[in-house]
This record gives C-alpha cells, sequence and structure tokens, in this order.
C-alpha cells in the first residue's frame, strides 16, 4: 500500500473512531436520570431500622398504616437545601391527616447533620444512615432524593433531586383522600 493510501485508510479509521465517540457521548448524555423509572414504585419499600438524630429509632415497618415521606439528605448538599421548606411545609401540612415526613441522614458527619437541622428549623423526625445499607436497598442514585410510601408500605413516587412542594402536595393529598392544603 502506498504512503498515500495508507494516510487515507488512517484518516478513514479516526473518523470513524471520532464519530462514533461523538455517538456514543451523545446518546449518554441526552438521557436524563430523573426520566428513568424506579424499579421500586409499585414494590414494598424496603424495611430499615435506624437511630433517629435527636430521638427514638425509627422502623419504616413501624409507621405502616401511615403515608411516609422518606426523604435522603446530607449536609453538604446544596439542592438539599433548596427542597427544605418544600418538606418542613408538608410536614406542617400533612402531619395530622397520617403523614410522617422521614428525614436519612446519609454519608455525613453527625455534628454537621445536627447543625443542619438546626439551621434549617427542621422539625420532623431525622435518622442516620451511617453505613448507607438503606441508601443502596433504594437505589440511591444521589442526594436529594424522596419516595413516598402509602399507607401498606408500597413505594408510590420517586423523586431525583429536590422535592417540589406541589408535586408532593398532590401526592399525599390523593394518598390521604383530601382536598388541597
Amino acid at each position: 500500500m502506498s504512503r498515500t493510501g495508507r494516510r487515507a485508510a488512517l484518516l478513514s479509521v479516526v473518523v470513524v473512531a471520532v464519530l462514533g465517540i461523538v455517538a456514543l457521548l451523545a446518546s449518554g448524555l441526552a438521557h436524563d436520570p430523573k426520566a428513568i423509572a424506579s424499579p421500586l414504585v409499585g414494590r414494598a419499600a424496603p424495611d430499615f431500622r435506624l437511630e433517629g438524630i435527636h430521638g427514638s429509632p425509627v422502623q419504616l415497618s413501624h409507621l405502616k398504616g401511615q403515608v411516609v415521606v422518606v426523604n435522603f439528605w446530607a449536609s453538604w448538599c446544596a439542592e438539599c437545601r433548596t427542597e427544605q421548606q418544600a418538606l418542613n411545609q408538608t410536614w406542617s401540612d400533612f402531619r395530622d391527616s397520617g403523614v410522617v415526613v422521614l428525614g436519612v441522614n446519609f454519608q455525613d458527619q453527625r455534628a454537621d447533620a445536627e447543625a443542619y437541622l438546626a439551621s434549617s428549623a427542621v422539625t420532623y423526625p431525622n435518622v442516620e444512615d451511617t453505613e448507607s445499607r438503606t441508601a443502596l436497598a433504594y437505589g440511591l442514585r444521589g442526594v436529594p432524593e424522596t419516595f413516598v410510601v402509602d399507607r401498606d408500605g408500597h413505594i408510590v413516587d420517586r423523586v431525583i433531586g429536590p422535592v417540589d412542594a406541589g408535586r408532593l402536595g398532590a401526592t399525599l393529598n390523593t394518598l390521604t383522600h383530601r382536598g388541597t392544603p
């Protein structure tokens, strides 16, 4: 093969490789991780028993009969601060309707978690997932992430990223059979 022929062949290989890489990146970057359905929705919520940050331990199965909002968070998470007002409002609006908002602190130092809870005026119960077992059982992709568990213990919704008070309120209104707050 002549020198010109080898250059043309090499150029062809490089062009094909570059186009392949571009196609791979474009297809991967086009997927929104928030749009991927959770295999847990519709299934029984994985049970857990975790130590309370400012109170008694909480076991999810002991909350059966109530609607539970399980929110994974960390003090170092900026988006967790963004959603905090919505969670505080949800707890205030729905606690008398059989709804429990439960914060699950993830990969955090206890002192940092306590300072976050105090500075954010959080009044709903919070627990620590010190070994990340609960996060793994829920297929956590990061924080914040929120799961809504119905009265029968089944996951009915999953929100990746900051939870929106409107979406959460609509889901809870349906599950508690009440009108808008």
